[in-house]
């Protein structure tokens, strides 16, 4: 009994971090390099390298307070990034100007102080992301279309085989494995088609996406948040602006939409399972998401510098890089000394944090509204699934309570959310039996 008074009080402070913390915020740090930066990599807090154009890579030690400048043996820009642990790591630097044509595959055993050049992939192809789920199994993605695999540590690759599908032989942009048998990849061509592949046994084969479900824009990457449920990021350019990728049954389907943002998303990583982060390049914004996705809100960056690629090693800690040689770093929000929070919600309209919270299985939810108008107050899972709808009529101007039994759900939390024409809300409650 004691046991599980101490697991709930763990879950409910747990809980109340998620909802009533506000999102953190980026600030710019002194980089050592005015070269564009396009690729960052932390194992830990302290942990990191960064690198970029003309074979430039900076390693932190001290959570990016001071950078160490290494000799990368190559001139040419580096695209990707992967270290294991502080002392393995490799990265893909492309040969452009000087035949055979390619990647540059480098390779260190001791954090960056001395880089190798093991035997490299085949001529023309230009490798821009590497994963190894341990020292001698990884991944390479790249283009004109590669996926890669290799069980020696890097010394040999072998080129994945993948199913027939129209776009199954499309440039890779982001490998990810959830364990050793599960793993996701995403690619694409601009102003043709994005692919999602799937594999079930470790990579030995792949399944690209139906051409009937494939988006129409690349996705640059992803995120999985177990076997069955993936997100990804792309979007378009010129007309429809940032794009989301999901599917919640292992990559049998996949559903696109377009979330009504300017601008490509190029990265997304998670600080929480609940808080998303995803960087827009050139349109010198982040997007960030508190449900696990749900939905989006807009910051610009620090600085307005373009960032391309951001990571999180933990929950307080986050980097960004980018153009002109810019770093920027997470900062965690801090509560002032009066306990004063940021409200998230309009003063006109108020969603109210559902009340027991945690709750088993009854709970009630407040909320007013300005005006009156059509309102929609539902609830989902964590897949974006909507499993209860509690209002979905007209109603005058006020405030209003009403209760949620949700005897015959499973455990766990759910988000809910209230719509109006206007004005969109939502917060996060347990259900723990």
């Amino acid at each position: 009994m004691k046991n599980n008074v101490y697991v709930k009080t763990i879950l409910f402070l747990i809980l109340f971090q998620i909802d009533f913390f506000p999102q953190g915020s980026w600030e710019a740090i002194k980089s050592p390099t005015e070269q564009c930066l396009r690729t960052v990599h932390f194992v830990d807090s302290l942990y990191g390298w960064v690198a970029g154009d003309s074979g430039i890579v900076f390693h932190s030690s001290d959570g990016g307070i001071n950078w160490v400048n290494q000799d990368s043996k190559t001139n040419n820009n580096i695209y990707s990034l992967f270290f294991l642990n502080r002392e393995l790591g490799w990265a893909a630097a492309w040969e452009v100007t000087n035949y055979p044509f390619g990647t540059e595959l480098l390779r260190t055993t001791d954090g960056g102080e001395n880089w190798i050049k093991p035997p490299q992939p085949e001529a023309d192809i230009f490798i821009s992301c590497i994963l190894f789920n341990d020292s001698m199994n990884g991944w390479m993605g790249g283009r004109p279309h590669a996926l890669l695999k290799t069980t020696d540590g890097g010394i040999s690759w072998k080129q994945a085989d993948i199913d027939s599908s129209a776009f199954a032989h499309f440039p890779v942009h982001d490998i990810k494995f959830y364990d050793s048998k599960f793993g996701y990849a995403s690619g694409g061509v601009f102003e043709y088609a994005g692919v999602m592949w799937r594999t079930t046994n470790g990579g030995d084969y792949w399944y690209a996406i139906d051409p009937v479900s494939a988006p129409i824009d690349p996705i640059w990457q992803i995120h999985i948040y177990d076997s069955t449920n993936v997100i990804g990021v792309g979007g378009d350019f010129e007309f429809f602006g940032v794009g989301l990728i999901r599917t919640s049954d292992g990559g049998l389907n996949w559903t696109y939409e377009y979330i009504s943002m300017n601008g490509v998303a190029f990265d997304i990583d998670f600080r929480t399972d609940y808080e998303a982060w995803s960087t827009l390049g050139f349109e010198r914004k982040f997007i960030y998401s508190l449900d696990s996705g749900l939905s989006w809100n807009s910051i610009e960056t620090a600085d307005s510098s373009i960032i391309y690629d951001i990571t999180f090693p933990d929950s307080l800690h986050g980097f960004g890089v980018g153009r002109d040689g810019a770093i920027l770093k997470y900062k965690f929000p801090i509560i002032n000394s009066s306990g004063s929070i940021k409200d998230f919600v309009s003063p006109d309209y108020k969603l109210q944090q559902n009340y027991p919270n945690p709750f088993n299985p009854v709970t009630k939810i407040k909320y007013s509204i300005e005006e009156d108008g059509f309102i929609k107050l539902a609830v989902y899972n964590l897949l974006g699934q909507e499993v209860a709808i509690i209002v979905n009529e007209h109603q005058n101007a006020g405030s209003y309570e009403f209760e949620l039994n949700a005897e015959g759900f499973p455990s766990g939390i759910y988000i809910y959310i209230l719509e109006t024409f206007n004005f969109k809300a939502s917060r996060k409650m347990m259900l723990l039996r």
